[in-house]
């Protein structure tokens, strides 16, 4: 594993797509490290932010980007995560 979460964890993505799965879906997305895998994203993103994940999907974006899509337990709100971020 990384040795630190924000290693991993570049930042937060707010497009439109991205907030409209927050809101519907209680997902959060953001940009993380390439060399990161499933299991160091959903350890840092517990780690930074103090939620339980549910799950985490990958993609590679155009650009070389790496994104993560993490489903956050039902006791969690991915708005009030996504307020504390200043994304809303």
């Amino acid at each position: 594993m990384a040795k630190e979460p924000t290693d991993v964890i570049i930042g937060p993505v707010s497009s439109e797509s991205a907030l409209d799965r927050l809101e519907k879906e209680n997902k959060l997305t953001f940009i993380v490290s390439l060399r990161s895998n499933k299991p160091e994203i959903k350890w840092a993103v517990e780690k930074l932010y103090g939620v339980k994940v549910k799950s985490v999907r990958t993609m590679i974006t155009n650009s070389s980007e790496k994104k993560a899509v993490v489903a956050l337990e039902k006791e969690f709100s991915a708005s009030e995560l996504a307020t504390k971020l200043g994304l809303l």
